[in-house]
């Protein structure tokens, strides 16, 4: 779940939040499913009147922040560790993970004024750290955020260097909140300084031409105490002078009349301008202002004053800027806007739509390097500035691109190139020489040779073609009969490309199969492909994915007893209609932080945010679709397949009490003997800063679950 910008006691203030109609209480207990004695959950029966329709919500105690709710997590927590603990051999899996891990990680090199800063991993710190190497000499620790927390759940959010490299701002995020602290240090002697910036969530600091300063967006602290829950509205732009207090900080930018606005500022290369996005929710449409900076006296310009498309800044010249747009083209162009005549009549097309979507641009020497998506997979190719191409450059395989990172004022850039079966890594190419050199290659202890990811299509309910990636170990044989984990998002404009992970290796050592599809929601071949998951089409996503589970089982690469699903955020609300409307297609389902009360989201924290992409119960056109395949009021009694609610105590972007009510509703509802449990972190958030730790125990249990529940025993080494 993105957005581009502890529970609350309902109970407590009946349905000041909710909507209108009237309920009753009555406590009851639910009897244990068969064959197994859940932790008791009890229910409170409440029922009210949405649009004329009559909706029970039982488990809403469970939204509460109370002694009740916190003895029933305890409970839920003991009982799911327990289950997980008691399957044989799981500790060959964390120890296989663990050995395929532990290997240096290097991301790609970024440079202000005379300085070069760098994160590695030596293998399983549980955090990166950033490196700098002042004026070519040699590499020392600027910032180590393993040094901020002994277990590691302080994470860096975010960093920003000043133009001339003299000083860094950074951001940590606690216990995977999505609330950060900003901090700054002096590069030259390591010194923190004593500015710090809060209530900072969607943002990064970006700082003045000068460097006196940085520009960033927060929130108000939250007026109800609860800073886990409590919804976030009116963001504003803020300027921080270095050396002063936050409180002195200078109010840029705000609307209070649009409380639902939120704000990206960037500073333009030559200082000349603040360039300020405008998004509403995770609506991947903007608009697009500036305020001229030489001249204080001027006012915010609202160069593009409509939602009606996207509008990504890319540089300028003087006047002339540069955009990637979808307006009128939904896989992307590049166009030129003079904003001295701003009409768009005036808007030159650069780089024109193509039949593949684009899925990055920099502007790089004076040349546009555009990064496209060509059925899911990378292409790289280079433009003049006046939009003609200058060539494609040749990639090591099929996979995906990350970048292109460099300077306009820089003649080289460097990229990012991975699959599921090749770790990350970097090259360098030079624009004046031409040469695309390896930058970094990591050293891993498996041959990725050995493993095959092949692209297949399959067609979709309604005749759909979808393309899905399918990793396994050479030498598979496809006899219907293997295990196979099929992980999906589908939502948001998020493409599924090609994201290697150690874990990955471990899972395809096991025997197992690991397929990706590309969902419709995502952004694959651009804004259309998105539009056609969105708000009433949401239903195409979910039929797209069993659509990728028949196929499977139909091609005999596996078979319902042996096939799992798994999904989180977007794709946990995806696992709840998995679990809901084809539970015979599945051995095993993880749902993990998912949105699985689609009626009431968008009470909760920055929630609001995702009727941009979903809806919104509050309108009666939404509500029945809505109502037709939210999993927790979908929930019947009947036989359900394994199922592993995932969720973690300081997820304040899809708040816990999602995956708390479908897990109680669940567990009531199982006729069948197969486990539901709940696998609840403590002290993590929505993913997003994980200690490396963490993550391999989290990767270690699904696995151990999936295994359990195909019937199979985890092998005795690997």
């Amino acid at each position: 779940m993105t957005s581009r910008i502890s529970t609350l006691s309902l109970l407590t203030l009946g349905f000041a939040l909710g909507l209108s109609g009237c309920h009753t209480k009555e406590a009851t207990q639910d009897a244990p499913a068969a064959g197994i004695a859940y932790p008791a959950s009890q229910t409170v029966a409440i029922s009210e009147q949405i649009h004329g329709v009559e909706v029970q919500d039982p488990y809403r105690w469970l939204e509460e922040s109370s002694p009740e709710t916190e003895d029933w997590v305890k409970r839920q927590q003991a009982f799911g560790e327990e289950y997980l603990a008691a399957i044989p051999n799981k500790q060959v899996v964390v120890d296989r993970i663990t050995e395929l891990w532990n290997f240096e990680k290097v991301g790609a090199p970024f440079e202000h004024g005379e300085n070069r800063f760098i994160f590695r991993n030596n293998g399983l710190q549980s955090q990166n750290v950033l490196y700098v190497s002042e004026k070519g000499g040699a590499e020392r620790v600027l910032l180590d955020p393993n040094t901020l927390s002994a277990d590691g759940t302080v994470a860096l959010s975010g960093v920003s260097v000043s133009g001339d490299g003299k000083t860094l701002a950074y951001g940590v995020s606690k216990s995977g909140s999505d609330w950060q602290e900003w901090a700054f240090i002096d590069v030259a002697s390591g010194r923190k300084l004593a500015d710090s910036l809060n209530w900072i969530k969607f943002s990064r600091a970006e700082w003045a031409h000068d460097n006196s300063g940085v520009y960033y967006s927060r929130y108000d602290a939250p007026a109800g105490g609860d800073i886990l829950v409590d919804v976030n509205y009116n963001q504003k732009v803020y300027f921080h002078r270095i050396g002063e207090e936050q409180a002195k900080d200078t109010l840029v930018y705000e609307r209070p009349d649009q409380p639902e606005w939120g704000f990206s500022s960037t500073v333009s290369d030559d200082g000349n301008f603040l360039l300020i996005s405008v998004s509403v929710g995770t609506d991947s449409r903007n608009r697009f202002f500036y305020k001229p900076l030489k001249d204080k006296s001027l006012k915010v310009v609202e160069l593009m004053s409509e939602l009606e498309a996207e509008y990504q800044f890319l540089g300028n010249e003087g006047p002339v800027f540069y955009f990637k747009t979808d307006l009128d083209a939904p896989k992307g162009r590049i166009i030129a806007v003079d904003t001295r005549n701003p009409a768009k009549d005036n808007w030159r097309t650069l780089v024109p739509e193509s039949q593949d979507p684009i899925a990055a641009v920099s502007i790089i020497s004076e040349h546009l390097v555009v990064s496209y998506l060509h059925d899911v997979l990378g292409q790289l190719s280079i433009y003049n500035m006046d939009g003609v191409k200058r060539e494609d450059v040749p990639l090591p395989g099929k996979g995906k691109i990350a970048g292109p990172y460099g300077k306009a004022s820089k003649p080289y850039f460097y990229y990012i190139f991975n699959s599921y079966v090749q770790p990350q890594t970097i090259y360098k190419y030079d624009l004046n020489k031409g040469t695309n050199e390896l930058f970094s290659a990591p050293k891993v202890s498996f041959n990725p040779d050995d493993y095959v990811s092949e692209q297949v299509f399959y067609t979709s309910k309604d005749g759909t073609r979808i393309p899905m990636l399918v990793s396994y170990k050479k030498g598979l044989k496809k006899d219907g009969n293997n295990p196979t984990l099929l992980y999906a998002y589908g939502g948001f404009s998020i493409s599924m490309t090609p994201r290697f992970s150690p874990a990955t290796i471990a899972w395809l050592d096991m025997g197992g199969i690991y397929a990706v599809p590309a969902l419709r929601g995502g952004s694959e071949y651009g804004e259309e492909w998105h539009k056609a998951g969105m708000f009433g089409k949401k239903q195409n996503v979910f039929d797209d994915y069993f659509a990728a589970a028949e196929y499977l089982i139909s091609e005999n690469y596996t078979n319902s007893s042996k096939l799992g699903a798994y999904g989180r955020s977007n794709g946990g609300l995806l696992m709840g209609a998995a679990v809901t409307q084809r539970p015979d297609l599945f051995a095993a389902i993880l749902p993990a932080v998912g949105v699985l009360d689609m009626l009431r989201f968008q009470k909760f924290t920055i929630g609001w945010a995702w009727t941009a992409e979903y809806g919104s119960a509050d309108n009666a056109e939404d509500f029945p679709y809505l109502l037709a395949y939210s999993p927790y009021h979908n929930v019947k009694a009947q036989a359900y397949p394994a199922t592993m609610v995932m969720t973690a105590d300081h997820d304040d972007r899809v708040v816990p009490l999602h995956s708390f009510k479908f897990g109680a509703m669940l567990q009531a509802k199982q006729k069948g003997q197969a486990p539901v449990i709940m696998r609840i972190e403590s002290k993590a958030g929505h993913g997003a800063g994980k200690p490396t730790s963490m993550q391999i125990a989290e990767f270690a249990d699904i696995y151990a679950f999936l295994w359990q529940n195909f019937g199979l025993t985890l092998p005795t080494e690997l």
